[in-house]
């Protein structure tokens, strides 16, 4: 069986420069390997609020936001031999309070400063070895036949892009008839396949939907939508989390937009916008994100 989840982690780092690990316990589907603190991000949760309350749970430690450091994703077999698809993003943190110690009963069981010189002598998680510059494996590779499980709780974990042209446009798609926020103008994206990195599936979507290629050159944010109450297909009662990356994206030989997704996809065309332009759509929160903070970059 194939499975989907989302986590939050944070790199946190003393004034000395030593970068804090939990190791992971017995209860861990991979015990004895080191990890940044974080964990799953509960149904209905932002990320932002999730990497604060596991850092609390692992480490005793109260933590503040300082940036987004990067967006991640692997795929593990599990000891009972299902396939695990894991979305990770990674924040950098600073400790504003609390006492360091270790968690109780949960699937770390330790937690340590550790400086630079030690890092290559531990057994890391390969999210945490790719992150802190050592070397990382490739991921396992489920059999395409394996199911993807689909649960009653639904959270979907999306790749969308604030993209701008060398004029200073940003390009945009419609949501089409018969999809949640139709007519509304939304940023070129979708979800993540099992197996995806966000930055493989971005590219994907926005030749799908905008006909466009482009280079991701860093991060805009976080944001997620929680609808309890949702319709999956054909009516069927969802509780439906929607996690998004917004990745910032140049792209240096822009074309016409054209949508060549299937038809009956979720857009009905794309275009490019000054952002004066865009400022007066009708956007939806991602979009007048990106457009917000694109228009200050460029004011700075």
């Amino acid at each position: 069986m194939k499975i989907r989840r989302v986590g939050a982690y944070g790199i946190c780092r003393d004034e000395s420069g030593r970068v804090l690990l939990a190791r992971n316990s017995p209860l861990s589907s991979f015990p004895g390997l080191w990890t940044l603190p974080g964990g799953g991000v509960e149904q209905g949760e932002h990320p932002d609020h999730a990497v604060v309350r596991e850092f609390g749970e692992e480490t005793g430690l109260s933590v503040r936001i300082v940036g987004l450091h990067n967006v991640t994703a692997d795929v593990f077999r599990l000891p009972g031999g299902d396939f695990e698809h894991t979305d990770r993003i990674i924040y950098d943190v600073t400790v504003v309070g609390g006492s360091l110690r270790p968690e109780a009963a949960g699937t770390t069981e330790t937690v340590e400063w550790v400086p630079t010189s030690r890092i290559a002598d531990l057994p890391l998680m390969p999210f945490t070895a790719g992150l802190l510059g050592r070397p990382v494996g490739e991921s396992d590779k489920p059999d395409e036949a394996q199911e993807l499980a689909r649960p009653s709780q639904v959270q979907r974990f999306g790749a969308y892009g604030g993209a701008t042209d060398p004029n200073g446009r940003i390009l945009l798609t419609r949501i089409a008839e018969g999809y949640p926020g139709a007519g509304r103008w939304h940023l070129p994206g979708g979800g993540t396949d099992h197996g995806e990195t966000p930055e493989a599936a971005l590219t994907r979507e926005m030749i799908e939907e905008t006909s466009q290629r482009g280079r991701v050159t860093g991060l805009l944010g976080v944001s997620h939508r929680y609808d309890p109450a949702a319709l999956g297909p054909e009516g069927t009662p969802m509780d439906w989390h929607v996690i998004r990356v917004l990745f910032r994206v140049r792209v240096e030989a822009p074309t016409a937009p054209v949508v060549t997704e299937e038809a009956g996809g979720s857009t009905a065309e794309a275009r490019w916008f000054t952002l004066a332009d865009a400022t007066r759509l009708d956007l939806t929160e991602p979009a007048a994100t990106a457009v917000a903070r694109i228009a200050a970059e460029a004011a700075s």
